[in-house]
Formats: C-alpha cells, sequence, structure tokens
C-alpha cells in the first residue's frame, strides 16, 4: 500500500524515487486478489460503526507544504477518530525503534530503508506563525519543533483526536521478520518503540528531543509489516515461513505492553492497529482467526489492485468492488483468484480454505481502505465502455504535485473526475472510472465511495481507513463525502431525547421511599450477568454494575467498564 517516506533537499530526484517505490508497492500490495459475481449490496445493511481512519505522511511538510494546520483549517482533524502518522523504521543492526536524520535510498536498492528515517519533518522542522496550527511561531529553546509539536497543537484543539505511530510501510518492513523472531527480539522492539514514541524519549537531534519531550503525542501504534511471509515485498526484505506465527506473537506483545504502560498511567488505553494486505497470496501467510484478539483495528489495503505497471493494459478499476464478468485481467497468482474488494473481505472474515486462509477475523475490526489519489494509462481507444478494459500505451502523464507517471492526486484531477462528461459507471464491479483525450483514470468519486461503504455496512465492518490525506484538495472533498456515506463515528456522543417539562406540578405527590429493599430485582437489565472466563463474541449483551453492555469482537476476561471508549465493551446504558 504505502510508498516509502522520501526526505531530501533534492526533491526531483527524491520525487522521481517515490514514484517507483508507489508503483513496486501498489503492485506487491495486491497480488493475488480474487474475483466474485458481481452483485448489489443486500437491501437491508446491517448497523456498524463508522470509525474514520487516515494516514498523514512524513514528507507532507516538503514540496506539497501539506502541513498540520491544514487538518484544523480544512475541517479534517475535526471528522476523523485517527490519524496514522507513517512512517517509523526499525534499525537494521538493534532491531528497535529509532529515529535518524537520513533520507531512503533508491527504490531498486534492496537496502533502501537502511537505516533511514525523517527527524528534521518529526522534531526539528520549525514551523513559523502562518503555518502552525495555534499560529505562534516555533521557539529555538522548546523541547521539540516538526510535525511531532504541530500534533500537540492539534490535539488540544481537538481532544476526540486520536494518533498513532506508524511503523513500517513499503521501505521500512524490511527487518519485521529479524525482530519478530524470538521472544526476547519482540520484547525488545515493543520496549522501544513505546520507550520512544508512548513515553516520549527521543534522541537528542538539531539541539530538540530528549527524555519525555514527545509523552502525549501518540495514542498508539499501528504496524504496516509488509509483509509477513511473503516475498512480495520491498526488494531485499527479510521474510521467513516462521512470520506467519511470529505476526501474531508480535501483536500479542504490542498489546501487553501497551496494556502494561496504560494500566500504569492513568489506565489509559492505547490503541494498536495494522494495515493489512487484500491479497490472498499474502493473507495465507497471517494467522486471521487470530490477530483480531490484540487489535483495536485492521486496516484493509482495498486499492492498487490495478495501474499502470499493468503495462499495455487492458485497463481496469485499481479497487473494484466486485470483479464482474468484464474483468479482463488475470490472477497474477496461481491458486487465488481476481482481484475484488468482496473476495478480500471474504478471505479475511470466512477465510478462502482453497488458498490457505482460515478467515475467523472480527467483522466489526475491519475498516475499508478509501484511496485519495487516480492510477491512469495514456493511449487508450475508447472501445465500446469509454476506455474500460482496453489497451493502453503506457502510464499516464505524470502532474506536478504527485510528480509520478500513472498516478495523480484528486486535487489534480476535479476537472475530470467532477466533470459528468468524463466520467463512467462500471454497474458490475460498482465503481466508477474516468475517461478524456486518451487518458483513463481509476479511483473515488462519490458514487464509488457510497457503493463501498453500503457493503461496509452490509457486512458490518468498523468503518474507513483513507490513504493518504496529502492527495486531497483544499476543500477535502473526498473525506467530506465518506464522511457523509460511513457516518457517525463510534465515539459520537449521543444526544439525550428532550421531554417537554409540565407545565403545572403533579397533582400526585412523590410516594415515600420504602424503608427496605424491594425483594424483587429491578427488571430494566434483561441481559444476563458477566461472567468472569466466559468467551464472548461480537454482539453479545451482558449486564455489570447496573448497566448493559455490548461485546464489539471476541473476548474473554475483561471485566465491562474496564476497557475504555476504544475496548471490547461498549456501555449501552444504565439499566
Amino acid at each position: 500500500m504505502h510508498p516509502r517516506n522520501p526526505r531530501s533537499t533534492r526533491r526531483p530526484l527524491i520525487a522521481a524515487l517515490l514514484s517507483s517505490a508507489l508503483a513496486a508497492g501498489a503492485l506487491a500490495a495486491t497480488a493475488g486478489l480474487g474475483s466474485a459475481q458481481a452483485a448489489d449490496t443486500a437491501t437491508t445493511a446491517a448497523s456498524t460503526g463508522g470509525v474514520k481512519i487516515a494516514y498523514y505522511d512524513q514528507w507532507s511538510v516538503y514540496g506539497n507544504a501539506f502541513y498540520p494546520k491544514h487538518l484544523d483549517e480544512r475541517g479534517i482533524a475535526a471528522k476523523l477518530d485517527i490519524i496514522n502518522y507513517s512512517f517509523g523504521n526499525i534499525h537494521p543492526t538493534e532491531l528497535t525503534c529509532f529515529e535518524a536524520n537520513k533520507a531512503a535510498g533508491d527504490d531498486n536498492n534492496p537496502n533502501a530503508g537502511d537505516g533511514a528515517g525523517d527527524s528534521y519533518a518529526d522534531y526539528q522542522k520549525s514551523f513559523s506563525a502562518a503555518d502552525s496550527v495555534d499560529g505562534v511561531a516555533d521557539k529555538w529553546d522548546q523541547p521539540i519543533v516538526g510535525v511531532f509539536n504541530q500534533f500537540k497543537e492539534l490535539k488540544a484543539k481537538h481532544p476526540h483526536l486520536k494518533i498513532n505511530i506508524s511503523l513500517g510501510g513499503w521501505t521500512y518492513s524490511k527487518y519485521f521478520s529479524d525482530a519478530a523472531k524470538t521472544d526476547a527480539s519482540r520484547k525488545k522492539l515493543v520496549s522501544s518503540c513505546i520507550k520512544q514514541y508512548i513515553q516520549g524519549d527521543l534522541p537528542v537531534e538539531g539541539g530538540f528531543g530528549g527524555p519525555g519531550t514527545a509523552a502525549g503525542i501518540f495514542d498508539g501504534i499501528d504496524i504496516d509489516w509488509e509483509y509477513p511471509g511473503s516475498p512480495d515485498g520491498h526488494l531485499g526484505n527479510h521474510y521467513a515461513p516462521e512470520d506467519k506465527q511470529n505476526f501474531t506473537l508480535l501483536l500479542a506483545e504490542f498489546r501487553k505492553q501497551l496494556d502494561e504502560y496504560g494500566a500504569a498511567h492513568g489506565g489509559k488505553k492505547y490503541l494498536l492497529t495494522a494495515a493489512l494486505p487484500a491479497g490472498q497470496d499474502k493473507i495465507k501467510h497471517i494467522e486471521t482467526d487470530k490477530i483480531g484478539a490484540y487489535l483495536d483495528y485492521a486496516n484493509i489495503m482495498t486499492y492498487d489492485m490495478h495501474g499502470a505497471w499493468d503495462g499495455d493494459g487492458p485497463t481496469y478499476h485499481q479497487s473494484p468492488l466486485y470483479s464482474g464478468s468484464n474483468d479482463p485481467t488475470d490472477p497474477i497468482k496461481p491458486g487465488t483468484e481476481k482481484y475484488s474488494i468482496d473476495n478480500a473481505i471474504d478471505s479475511w472474515i470466512d477465510g478462502k480454505p482453497a488458498y490457505g486462509i482460515a478467515g475467523g477475523f472480527p467483522a466489526n475490526k475491519l475498516t475499508l481502505g478509501y484511496e485519495f489519489y487516480y492510477r491512469g494509462w495514456k493511449g487508450v481507444p475508447a472501445g465500446t465502455a469509454n476506455g474500460l478494459a482496453q489497451p493502453a500505451t503506457g502510464a499516464s502523464g505524470a502532474r506536478p504535485l504527485s510528480q509520478q507517471p500513472g498516478i495523480a492526486h484528486y486535487k489534480e484531477l476535479g476537472g475530470i473526475v467532477d466533470n459528468p462528461a468524463t466520467t463512467f459507471w462500471d454497474d458490475q464491479a460498482k465503481s466508477a472510472y474516468f475517461y478524456k483525450d486518451g487518458e483513463f483514470f481509476t479511483g473515488l468519486d462519490q458514487r464509488t465511495i457510497q457503493a463501498r461503504a453500503d457493503y461496509a455496512h452490509q457486512r458490518g465492518l468498523a468503518g474507513a481507513m483513507m490513504y493518504s490525506l496529502l492527495g486531497l484538495d483544499a476543500n477535502a472533498t473526498l473525506l467530506n463525502q465518506i464522511v457523509t456515506a460511513v457516518g457517525s463515528s463510534p465515539t459520537s456522543p449521543t444526544t439525550p431525547p428532550t421531554t417537554t417539562p409540565p407545565t403545572t406540578p403533579p397533582t400526585t405527590p412523590p410516594t415515600t421511599p420504602p424503608t427496605t429493599p424491594p425483594t424483587t430485582p429491578p427488571t430494566g437489565c434483561t441481559a444476563p450477568a458477566y461472567v468472569a472466563g466466559t468467551v464472548y463474541t461480537g454482539g453479545s449483551l451482558v449486564s455489570h454494575q447496573g448497566h448493559t453492555w455490548k461485546a464489539q469482537w471476541w473476548t474473554q476476561n475483561e471485566e465491562p467498564g474496564t476497557t475504555g471508549e476504544w475496548g471490547v465493551w461498549k456501555d449501552q446504558g444504565a439499566c
């Protein structure tokens, strides 16, 4: 899914490197998705969560000059529940979280991410008053500046907002396999990440940082290992058959240490999320039936299924909801189905035994990916369907901001995406596409967003993950459409019903309270009492300490009322 994080004053070179990383990562992220019979989503949609998670990229502060203040000014932060800040890296020899001021190398280099990082963007770049969230210029003697400090200011304005540090991504996943290999190495990695990002002990660089200087900025950790057990990650990535079990053990260790740290620091609930593949050839290397016990959300990378890396075509959708009879492509991997969102979600929830996928992941912890960029080809004849499933002569031309052939941000395609004359609908894939002057683009429009959100509601999914905020236009058009389609966030407060006060006092005075407790218990708590040790699954209702509680996913020995607002038990009110 995720491109690497370039950072350099040599912008043309770095932009070119990012381009190749994004294209290669997209192919690897989606190899082996499946096909399904195209069908409308069920008319009766289940009631489900509306969590909204989005990635903010480290490199946003360079050529695009997209700063955290824009998240506030454009109304973006107010509409999100979680921001994942991408990306942190793993040290090549220490196998720990670390900070460095070193640009990643050429994506064709197997060591491109070794020792790379962007501590300058993280906590050394000063922001002027005009570019700062709070309108106050950074000072030389602050403990930290950079994006980290801007996030602190952003959270002060939006207390509901949670921010995770995202570890890995396309270029920084090389050493996950090594770090996850043993109990000792897992403990070492996790403790180092918590120390650096949660406890906030940053190394001193450029006169900034030090113990506790980043405390309170991050609310959790996002794991973006691309990919456990798979040879299809970045060139040179380490992988092994035991990654399948070790990934589960690594998540368990993160969950354990985050919970312990939270319990020791005011009972705070720290989040653990993961970006996970949509390709069946990669899903089969993950214990889909086990990792849900440790994650708050699993963000499925349901995009980049097709693109200009397909060469001369045929053209097709980068994120088809279904793979219909008009899908001209073949599975890249033997023993997998054609690419579609539906087949990916089926694999995670229901399993695909024929492809070695167990399924069993809790539906209400899964989010669907929504891409804020478009994949494109040039030299595409109109054919009988305005460029769909047609040959091409190569990648579409590079745009000024995305700077990559075959990809464009929404803000670079407004005249095409928002134009009815150039927007077309594929009713089999339930996806829009865009065609003008021989260029074919695939990505989101409002109708595609609605179809994807309706599907998520019907399957009982958690909500939406968006990659990445850098692609939005100044009006945050796609984000606003997703917010409307997905619905209310799970943390949104409910409005108590209003009642009309009586115009006259009651004529009957209140009765004298009984001197002894009633012998019949109140009838409000109709759910069975919570019993420690009992296994509860998503949707289970229990009564505990005068309230009704609903389990959001599988749980055992987690007492209602102790798991916090992001935990497994949701308070349904007093009874």
